[in-house]
C-alpha cells in the first residue's frame, strides 16, 4: 500500500487504466456553444421525447454509456463496474437511467466533482484488479436542477451575476485494465471545505476553496507545480470561482492562470449566451471531458491534464436553514503515457 501512496493525499496508479471509450451528450444551449464540435450528440429537445425532465436527463445517461461502450467496443456484459451519480435526490436520474444497464453499480454524490470521483474510484478498480473494464458516468439537466434546487423555471426569478447555468448533458467513460491510453495515473482525494459562504447563487466562491486545497496538497504530494502539466483543469468555479482560485494561487507565489482552465467557462459562450459567471452540474465537467479534452488528448495537443472537478454540497433543506455549502474537489491526473 505504501507504494501507492505519494504524500499525505494522492494515489499512484502501478498498472494506470487506459481509457477505452468516451462518450458526451448535451442540449440546445450547449450545443450553440463553442465547444459544439466536441460532443457527439445534441439534443434539439430538452424532452429528449421523455414526458418529464427527470426522465429526459436518465435518457442522457443511457445514450452516454451507450454511445461509450460502442467507441469502446464493449458490450454492457464486459463492464465489471459502474460508478455513477447526478445531482437529484437520491440520484434518481442515474438510477433510472442504469436500471436496465445489469451491470454492477456504485451510486456516487460528489454534487459538480461526481466526474471526478467517479472516475478516480472506476481507475481504483481497474488498478487494483477488481474490474477489467469499468463505467464513470455523470449527469444533469437545467431543468430538473432548477426544479429542486431553485425556483420553479414558470417563476422567472432574476439571477444575480455570481450565478451559474446547468449543463444538460452527460458525459461516459470506459477505463480498461489494457489499452493504448490516455491512462489515468493518479487520483489526489480532496476533503470538505467550508469556508462559510451561504449564498446558493455563488457556487464559485464556496467551491473555490476546496479546489485550492485539493489541488495545493496534489502539487505537494507530488513536489511538483502547475509546470508540470499541460492543462489544469476545474469545474465548475465559472468566472467568480476561478479568479479566487487564482488569488489563492498567487499569494503562494505559484502562477496558476498560465495553465488553468474551467470547464464552466470553456463550455459556454458568456458573452452571447447569458450565463452569467458559467456553466456549472455534474454535467458540465462530464461532458468537457469527455468530448473536448480527451479528444484534445487523442489528438496530441495535450500530454499531461490535471483533472480537477469541484461539488458544493448543499442541499434545498440546508440553504433554507441557513446552514453554509460544504464544498469537495478531487483531482485526477491523465497523461498519454504511463
Amino acid at each position: 500500500m505504501a507504494q501507492k501512496r505519494i504524500g499525505k493525499q494522492t494515489l499512484a496508479l502501478q498498472d494506470p487504466p487506459s481509457f477505452a471509450g468516451h462518450a458526451c451528450i448535451v442540449g440546445k444551449k450547449e450545443g450553440e456553444g463553442p465547444l459544439r464540435d466536441s460532443f457527439d450528440f445534441i439534443n434539439a429537445d430538452s424532452f429528449l421525447g421523455e414526458s418529464t425532465w427527470e426522465k429526459a436527463e436518465s435518457a442522457l445517461v443511457r445514450n452516454a454509456v451507450s454511445m461509450a461502450l460502442a467507441k469502446s467496443a464493449l458490450s454492457p456484459t464486459d463492464v465489471n463496474l459502474v460508478f455513477c451519480g447526478d445531482l437529484l435526490n437520491q440520484c434518481t436520474a442515474t438510477s433510472f437511467g442504469m436500471r436496465d444497464s445489469n451491470i454492477p453499480m456504485f451510486g456516487l454524490y460528489g454534487a459538480c466533482s461526481t466526474m471526478s470521483e467517479s472516475l478516480a474510484l472506476a481507475a481504483l478498480a481497474v488498478d487494483g484488479g477488481f474490474a477489467d473494464n469499468a463505467l464513470a458516468v455523470t449527469s444533469s439537466h437545467f431543468c430538473s436542477a432548477e426544479r429542486q434546487f431553485r425556483l420553479p423555471l414558470e417563476y422567472g426569478g432574476q439571477r444575480p451575476p455570481s450565478s451559474q447555468w446547468t449543463v444538460t448533458g452527460s458525459g461516459a467513460a470506459v477505463l480498461s485494465a489494457n489499452g493504448p491510453g490516455p491512462y489515468v495515473t493518479h487520483v489526489t482525494p480532496g476533503r470538505i471545505v467550508d469556508n462559510g459562504v451561504t449564498d446558493a447563487n455563488n457556487m464559485g466562491a464556496a467551491m473555490a476553496p476546496a479546489a485550492y486545497d485539493t489541488l495545493k496538497a496534489h502539487f505537494e504530494d507530488m513536489s511538483q507545480g502547475p509546470d508540470a502539466y499541460d492543462l489544469v483543469v476545474t469545474g465548475d468555479l465559472g468566472a467568480v470561482g476561478s479568479d479566487i482560485l487564482r488569488e489563492f494561487f498567487a499569494a503562494d507565489g505559484v502562477d496558476l492562470a498560465s495553465k488553468h482552465q474551467d470547464c464552466g467557462l470553456l463550455i459556454f459562450d458568456r458573452k452571447t449566451q447569458d450565463v452569467h459567471s458559467g456553466g456549472s452540474g455534474c454535467g458540465c465537467a462530464a461532458s468537457v471531458l469527455c468530448g473536448y479534452l480527451l479528444n484534445g488528448m487523442r489528438e496530441g495537443r495535450w500530454n499531461r491534464i490535471l483533472f480537477a472537478a469541484t461539488g458544493a454540497l448543499l442541499s434545498p433543506t440546508t440553504t433554507m436553514q441557513g446552514e453554509s455549502i460544504p464544498s469537495i474537489c478531487c483531482a485526477v491526473t491523465i497523461c498519454n503515457t504511463k
